[in-house]
């Protein structure tokens, strides 16, 4: 232990001792605030300060309990005041290790040791050091003890796990604000107005009281483990301030019913709170983990693309190198008088150079970087492989791509040219290809739809099965779906801003889904 004193450490045992004091001044033997303050500073100082913490208890305990010396001896005076705080100390220091995981539910186990093992040092001591024992029944100290610490506890401990947190998830703050308000404004209501009620309306007064519960348990639905620790102190507070006391050891039996009640509801906020928390984390972490794949699969599509976009430039170059060089040998020739063989050579180069072309723009279609998805459909090589299947009629076109990213038309691309693909491979008869670009509420996109011209012909299980397989990929990347339903293939894919969420993108996708129904591409207009 280091024992180097700090003027910080003093600092915090006056701060310690006036709090305890204060706190003592607004409590009863049923709600008893220090037990709380206790509890919070414990948590919130690092063990190396506890000591100071030692410091400002004794000189709490020693301005309050100086002038009992006489009546009650002072064996019990230090002993009294010297083993509360050691103790709980010790509880808190036992439960270091739960701390850690990610659920909170372990304040309710300090506040509940803490609370037995402060009641049960009072009951004892009192018992064996007081020249009188005390008149009150044990049990029934003990009862009204533990319940008074325990409620100090929850209305002062759950506040400082709050503010020891408050850096841990720097986005919650944003959502805290509006439903607390609304919240604690609605029991702060509830509350002066039990209180301003006459004496005699006991079942009024308590039915307003239990009703506070309801906003603290929306906040806790709301906020999980956060509204709870907002909401049960404050539930706690409210009632404890409106109970009369015209002196600190004073009893309300009435009150005590209600603290009951609410002491038992702030475990169950306080449970269900860590409980919502705790797998509100748990989905964030795997939304958090969905994007990131999502992202990279985008990134890895769009590096593949670009990697494909350099072959075909370098394709081109060699082509319009082999272009030159056959012009200068045909040159050559008729220069030399072989018209004819220079013709038949010219013609040859033409046809082939022509397919040479055909087949770079396959492997990228760089027309689509300056023309947009649908001339590159229609005027580059992929175009010239359907016409010679003799199956492919000639594409339904609508919308404008060219207000989609680079990369969504890229990837429009490349499933629509997979699935017609497919479709050759696997099935017979004419395919239909449509595409229709639009927007569908904040977001644009693209529905694809590439069919069997026989609506009566379905496709088969084998077809359905591999379609998604090889699309699937593509369209998630994008915030989108696949479709198979009889005789077509479809498909959507959605622009995700920056600034949209997953969420809201799946939320699109499926949206669409349940209103484009059977076979319908007018979803996007």
């Amino acid at each position: 232990m280091n024992l180097r004193i700090e003027p910080i450490g003093l600092v915090l045992a006056v701060i310690y001792a006036f709090a305890c004091w204060g706190a003592r001044k607004l409590s009863l033997d049923q709600f008893y605030l220090p037990a709380g303050i206790r509890v919070a500073a414990l948590l919130l100082c690092p063990p190396r300060l506890w000591p100071y913490l030692f410091l400002g208890e004794y000189a709490y305990f020693a301005q309050m309990r100086y002038p009992m010396v006489e009546k009650y001896g002072l064996a019990w005076v230090v002993l009294g005041s010297a083993s509360l705080m050691p103790a709980v100390a010790f509880v808190v220091r036992l439960h270091r290790r739960m701390m850690a995981t990610t659920t909170e539910t372990w304040l309710l186990s300090i506040a509940a040791a803490s609370a037995l093992v402060v009641t049960a040092l009072n009951i004892a001591l009192s018992e064996l050091l007081w020249p009188i024992p005390p008149d009150m029944p044990a049990l029934t100290g003990v009862a009204r003890y533990v319940v008074g610490d325990f409620i100090g506890i929850l209305t002062v401990a759950p506040l400082a796990l709050l503010w020891a947190t408050r850096h841990s998830e720097p986005d919650w703050a944003a959502m805290f604000l509006k439903p607390t308000s609304m919240a604690l404004g609605l029991m702060t209501v509830l509350g002066i107005s039990a209180a301003l009620l006459p004496a005699d309306s006991m079942t009024m007064k308590t039915s307003l009281q239990v009703l506070m519960a309801l906003p603290a348990i929306a906040l806790t639905c709301l906020l999980g483990w956060r509204g709870a620790a907002i909401s049960v102190p404050v539930l706690n507070l409210i009632i404890g301030l409106t109970t009369p006391k015209p002196y600190p050891s004073s009893f309300d039996p009435s009150a005590f019913t209600t603290q009951l009640i609410m002491a038992i509801t702030g475990i169950a906020l306080l449970v269900l709170g860590s409980r919502i928390s705790h797998y509100y984390h748990h989905y964030k972490i795997r939304d958090d983990g969905e994007k990131n794949a999502i992202k990279l699969a985008r990134s890895s599509h769009v590096t593949s693309e670009m990697g494909l976009r350099e072959r075909a430039l370098h394709l081109r170059k060699i082509g319009e190198g082999m272009d030159i060089s056959l012009n200068e040998v045909v040159s050559w020739l008729k220069l030399h008088g072989h018209h004819e063989i220079a013709g038949g050579l010219l013609d040859t180069a033409v046809v082939h150079s022509r397919q040479f072309r055909a087949q770079a723009s396959m492997v990228y279609p760089t027309a689509l970087d300056h023309l947009g998805l649908y001339v590159a459909l229609q005027a580059g090589g992929v175009r010239e492989a359907w016409d010679l299947t003799h199956r492919v009629s000639r594409p339904r076109l609508q919308g404008d791509p060219c207000q989609l990213s680079i990369g969504l038309q890229l990837a429009a691309y490349r499933a629509m040219t997979d699935a017609v693909s497919l479709l050759l491979e696997s099935e017979s008869g004419q395919i239909e290809v449509r595409a229709r670009c639009g927007r569908f509420g904040r977001y644009q996109g693209i529905v694809v739809t590439v069919a069997l011209l026989d609506a009566t012909c379905a496709l088969s299980e084998a077809t359905m099965t591999m379609a998604v397989e090889r699309l699937a990929g593509r369209a998630l990347a994008y915030g989108g779906v696949v479709q198979c339903r009889r005789n077509r293939v479809r498909m959507a894919l959605l622009e995700m801003p920056p600034i949209a969420s997953h969420d809201a993108a799946h939320s699109v996708s499926v949206e669409y889904v349940k209103t484009t129904g059977r076979g319908s591409s007018q979803a996007l207009t």
